[in-house]
């Protein structure tokens, strides 16, 4: 069931502020490091339950006469072709929906750096094309011996080889499409060149998790772990903190490691440091607008259960390595929790059972379960879909929502004209075919009005489902999870 625990408007106001703040404690130039999804950060709205997805945004805006975006890509992912997991599309792509989207929010985007170039053939069409898009693009390269090799790092052979990055605003975040992409690096080395220049300008870090502010073994930090059990992150202490100040703060392991370097950089660049620890350098208040810790609890224990069955279903199709979910396993044990404390799971599989086929069974906001199972007409997800509708419109379940002179002509479309071998209707095919019922009948209508109220449901399903029935489930705000079963013994799968 839903319930809030995070005020959305009191992190925005505390964060814009706070940001503010780091921006005068440096003197008006602020080069903040943007991690995590800045318009899209549905794993913070999962176990913060309250948090807008464009939370961050939200709060960039407060600050858009001030800020400007770079976006740094390595050259190395452009090519590899490197995905972002969730959206399916390469980090050069991704780069461009980036630009797009920053855009529409009307944020100034100032310009792309390419970092780590060393002439990658794909990097270098990538420029062209940007700069045929009028697009500004600068390139940094890689440094023998980074990031420890602090002598050449700080020198005009490491950080004075990269492009300097003209700025016009007093915020200038840099973000990127994932991970690896020298965000940090990025950011160190226009402190670099801005002190040649004889400018002023600071570091900052924005990361929403791990929370500083919470307990360690808190499950909205113990949540950050299993989303990143693939990178083996671990949330720690910080001892710098610790040490500086005698209070007990929570970190992630990298950024204590790297610290130390970190530090030395800002002092050979500044000779001196304005941090004492990673906890420092860090911009985060979200720990600040939980308004109600148990709801926050519950929602992160039921995220794990959810990476640890996203974890299950990508070893299953090849994605994923044995070892994220013994960690995934691990952290589950060492939060309490059991798989069936997520309800849509049992009653799925107990659907199941039942019917001796697929089932996929939802858990509504409200926390009402419904089910569904595969039929002739309709895929299991189809028909929870219809059933989930009817249950929040108070339609009784034995009332046809879609006339079967709707139906008919798309499996024979699909079967006869489009080759398909499965005359089911997936859940897109069925909305499509309940929106054109919604135009003569008032009942399909009626269910049409409650697609929203969908938001916020889990959903499991036996088997894994298509692409098509999964994204239709993430668009809907619906969290689905799958068995690391596919429905038929076939190898290749759509």
């Amino acid at each position: 069931m839903f319930k809030v625990g995070f005020d959305n408007d009191k992190y925005v106001q505390l964060q814009s502020q706070k940001i503010r703040d780091r921006i005068a404690m440096f003197g008006g130039k602020l080069y903040m490091e943007f991690g995590g999804k800045l318009f899209d950060d549905y794993h913070a709205s999962r176990v913060l339950p309250g948090f807008e997805p464009d939370s961050k945004m939200k709060m960039l805006l407060e600050l858009k006469a001030d800020a400007e975006i770079v976006i740094a890509i390595n050259a190395d992912a452009i090519e590899k072709n490197k995905k972002r997991g969730d959206l399916g599309i390469t980090y050069d792509q991704d780069v461009l929906r980036l630009i797009d989207a920053f855009t529409e929010f009307g944020l100034y985007v100032g310009s792309v750096v390419i970092t780590q170039y060393s002439g990658q053939h794909l990097a270098e069409k990538f420029e062209k094309r940007l700069r045929q898009l009028g697009v500004k693009v600068y390139k940094h390269y890689p440094i023998d011996g980074y990031p420890m090799n602090i002598p050449l790092i700080v020198s005009e052979e490491g950080y004075g080889k990269n492009d300097y990055i003209e700025t016009t605003h007093s915020l200038v975040v840099v973000t990127a499409p994932g991970p690896g992409s020298g965000k940090m690096a990025t950011c160190l080395s226009q402190l670099y060149h801005e002190n040649k220049r004889g400018i002023k300008a600071g570091y900052a870090k924005f990361e929403t998790f791990p929370i500083w502010s919470i307990p360690l073994n808190h499950p909205v930090n113990i949540a950050y772990e299993a989303a990143t059990a693939d990178l083996n992150d671990v949330n720690v202490i910080d001892p710098f903190h610790l040490e500086a100040y005698g209070e007990t703060t929570v970190n992630y392991n990298r950024d204590v490691d790297i610290f130390p370097v970190v530090n030395t950089i800002f002092e050979k660049i500044y000779g001196e440091s304005p941090y004492k620890s990673p906890t420092d350098m860090g911009v985060n208040m979200a720990g600040f607008a939980i308004v109600d810790d148990e709801a926050c609890r519950d929602a992160s224990k039921m995220e794990i259960v959810r990476r640890y069955y996203q974890a299950k279903c990508a070893f299953r199709q090849g994605n994923a390595d044995i070892s994220e979910i013994n960690k995934l396993e691990l952290i589950i044990k060492k939060i309490g929790i059991d798989t069936s404390d997520r309800k849509c799971i049992s009653a799925a599989l107990v659907r199941a059972e039942t019917t001796d086929g697929p089932a996929v069974a939802m858990e509504l906001p409200d926390g009402r379960i419904v089910t569904g199972k595969t039929s002739d007409l309709l895929g299991a997800s189809a028909s929870c879909l219809l059933n989930a509708l009817k249950e929040l419109a108070g339609i009784q379940h034995d009332i046809p929502l879609i006339s079967p002179i709707v139906i008919e002509p798309i499996q024979d479309l699909k079967i006869n004209h489009m080759g398909n071998h499965n005359p089911r209707l997936h859940t897109d095919e069925v909305l499509i075919a309940l929106a054109i019922s919604a135009a003569t009948n008032p009942v399909a209508e009626l269910a049409m009005q409650q697609i929203s109220n969908l938001n916020r449901s889990d959903a499991h399903a036996t088997t894994i489902l298509s692409s098509v029935d999964e994204n239709v489930f993430k668009k809907l705000g619906i969290n689905i999870t799958c068995e690391p079963e596919y429905q038929t013994k076939k190898l290749y799968h759509k």
